[in-house]
């Protein structure tokens, strides 16, 4: 696990060639075909190397949510022991990684209806108007919930018209799904968030030079892609179809990408520090014979 620009992508590499290792990914980016460059996708050459199960699994129209990764990961880890070898999986989706361990909520398929009649509020009355009511009827998630994030205002608003009763409630008496497998958790944790702050910066200038702004274009030019499908919503993605809207300047653009990438990787970090039974190195001053023995050890278990 990691925030992103962490190093993930290359550590796991290096303990695929030292360890019987299939790599599973756990990003809610990767998953989408022609989103290539702006979710740091390894290259042809490094998935021919070692290849990456639950990669360009969707099209960028399709939905995808954490309960359906959670039982594609199932199936892969399954798999992978069927073959002989350890499924380490590898990204920075935290919400997937909590749906894989711990199961989730049978909360309320999306109604479309609702969904529709909550839009239409949110453009007439404001998204302060709703959080209003969502912290009226379900104080627990309007808590958890930021009152300036309109899509899990409406999904909590929704699930509580469609079920009759606070998410929160639903999400409390969930089903505990544990894994049935010894796992073993380690996170890379910036040791120095400047240089990290670096890296999303330096990163986001090279997927750029890469061709990241025509990657964007190909995709806003489809009929079937707005602002609205969580694929568009990626952070980057979101930025740059703004900027081909005409909306926000190119440099508007590569300041809030940065912005954006930097902010997902606080959410990210916040989402680690509150696992518990992980083991914690240092990315930007990485040991790697400190790791190397660290997972050795616990492969003696395993």
């Amino acid at each position: 696990m990691g925030p992103t620009a962490s190093g993930k992508t290359d550590l796991a590499l290096k303990l695929a060639q030292r360890f019987p290792f299939d790599i599973i990914s756990v990003d809610s980016a990767m998953i989408y075909r022609g989103m290539d460059i702006g979710t740091a996708k390894p290259d042809r050459h490094i998935l021919r190397q070692a290849p990456h199960r639950l990669i360009d699994i969707c099209d960028p129209a399709e939905s995808y949510s954490a309960a359906r990764f959670s039982e594609d990961a199932r199936r892969e880890i399954t798999a992978i022991h069927a073959a002989g070898r350890i499924p380490l999986l590898v990204g920075g989706t935290m919400l997937y990684f909590r749906a894989l361990q711990h199961g989730l909520a049978a909360l309320p398929e999306a109604d479309p209806e609702i969904r529709l009649q909550l839009q239409k509020r949110l453009q007439a009355e404001g998204l302060p108007v709703l959080y209003e009511e969502l912290q009226k009827v379900d104080a627990a998630s309007a808590q958890r919930i930021h009152a300036n994030d309109p899509q899990r205002i409406l999904r909590a608003l929704e699930v509580f018209a469609a079920a009759g009763e606070p998410m929160s409630r639903i999400l409390a008496r969930s089903e505990n799904r544990t894994m049935p497998w010894s796992v073993f958790k380690f996170a890379l944790f910036p040791d120095d968030r400047k240089l990290l702050h670096e890296r999303i910066e330096q990163r986001f200038y090279q997927m750029l030079d890469a061709g990241f702004v025509n990657e964007v274009r190909s995709l806003h030019g489809r009929d079937d892609l707005n602002l609205d499908k969580p694929s568009m919503r990626t952070v980057g993605y979101r930025q740059i179809w703004r900027h081909l809207d005409g909306s926000i300047s190119y440099e508007a653009m590569v300041e809030r990408g940065i912005v954006a990438t930097r902010q997902l990787a606080k959410r990210q970090l916040t989402w680690l520090r509150a696992e518990t039974g992980l083991h914690s190195l240092a990315s930007i001053n990485l040991d790697l014979n400190e790791v190397l023995r660290t997972i050795s050890g616990f492969l003696q278990d395993y």
